[in-house]
């Protein structure tokens, strides 16, 4: 008690509230204009995650975006390094279970929250400690599939207004001032996503779109022929020399020879082993760059060596002398066969009396 009498109580307890100055946004979700005016409100409205109040952040998505604003804390996203509003890796631009995925294959750990309000709210209590040089993401080296699967440029195409349900009934009387879409919805598994899956990881229908693409595609198949351990280089930048290429490839093991062919900007790599190859393959495909280009590599084709060419040639040959002597009992003589003894190859019909004989040509009857 005071000597004016009871002091009111302005504000609540705030402790563990989040104030910040600006968001963790991707570069997708801020849009196309570089011009962005955000309304901003302190404590605004609580994470979808921790349930506390955070600072929230509302924008224009571009030029023809729709409005967006942030959804979970910068706490829960600089936990798991995702934006704030799409909760997408930003480093790759991937959603979270794709990510966690081939991190944890490249020997990565994946954080998690735990389940329960007081465990979540421990944790984050915890992280706020740590710095950011503390965090798991980005210690270990990127995953050749992550590469491969990461989004570099923006995807404005997710900035799109959102479908008008009068429209879908039928009952939109607005036209062409309606600020939301008149497109009918086009169902599928991406039509039931859900924030916290998406946060955690788990039963995502976009990462499961993306991991299926990834195994139909982004795999370079071997060769079944385990005789071959040759990959083929195409598209090389005018002027890579074999010190070029030799530095990228004897990492993965012994190289018995490089083949450079400038004409064709394009070169051949072989292997001692069938191993060290098809690691080289795994590792490199669609992410290999020589000189600051992007390089296309493939699997090479048997190549027939000269004593299969002289094998070959040899059975030919025995065959075509066994077909001219011909059979035992074979009636008539061996006579050659030559183009112009068909008049047909050149447009003519058969005289009375010639009949096709079994050489394609006409005889007499």
């Amino acid at each position: 008690m005071t000597e004016r009498g009871y002091r009111i109580a302005a504000d609540v307890n705030k402790e563990g509230w989040e104030k910040s100055a600006f968001p963790m946004l991707c570069e997708t979700c801020l849009g196309d204009n570089p011009y962005v005016r955000m309304q901003k409100e302190d404590y605004g409205v609580e994470c979808k995650i921790c349930v506390r109040p955070f600072t929230i952040f509302r924008w224009k998505a571009g030029t023809k975006g729709r409005y967006k604003a942030t959804v979970v804390c910068q706490s829960c996203a600089r936990m798991k390094n995702v934006c704030q509003t799409c909760l997408f890796d930003l480093e790759y631009g991937l959603p979270v279970q794709v990510r966690d995925k081939f991190l944890e294959e490249q020997g990565g750990n994946k954080i998690s929250l735990p389940p329960s309000r007081i465990g979540r709210d421990y944790q984050l209590q915890e992280a706020q400690k740590q710095t950011e040089s503390d965090l798991p993401y980005g210690k270990t080296d990127a995953h050749p599939m992550l590469k491969r699967l990461a989004r570099m440029t923006p995807y404005y195409k997710r900035n799109e207004a959102r479908i008008c349900t009068f429209y879908v009934k039928g009952a939109c009387n607005r036209g062409q001032d309606c600020p939301f879409r008149h497109e009918l919805p086009e169902g599928g598994e991406l039509a039931n996503q859900k924030l916290r899956d998406r946060f955690h990881g788990e039963n995502d229908p976009v990462a499961a779109k993306i991991l299926r693409r990834a195994d139909e595609e982004m795999i370079l198949r071997p060769p079944e022929d385990r005789a071959i351990t040759t990959l083929y280089l195409g598209g090389l930048e005018p002027g890579v020399k074999e010190r070029d290429v030799r530095d990228k490839f004897y990492v993965f093991g012994e190289i018995r020879s490089i083949r450079m062919v400038p004409r064709q900007c394009c070169a051949f790599v072989t292997f001692v082993k069938r191993e060290h190859a098809e690691e080289a393959a795994s590792k490199l495909y669609r992410v290999l760059e020589i000189n600051s280009k992007l390089v296309n590599l493939m699997w090479g084709r048997p190549q027939t060596t000269l004593q299969m060419q002289a094998a070959g040639a040899a059975a030919s040959s025995s065959s075509g002398t066994t077909s001219a002597l011909g059979t035992p009992g074979s009636s008539s003589t061996y006579r050659p066969y030559y183009p112009s003894m068909d008049p047909s190859a050149q447009g003519n019909t058969p005289l009375e009396g010639e009949m096709p004989d079994e050489r394609g040509g006409f005889r007499q009857g």
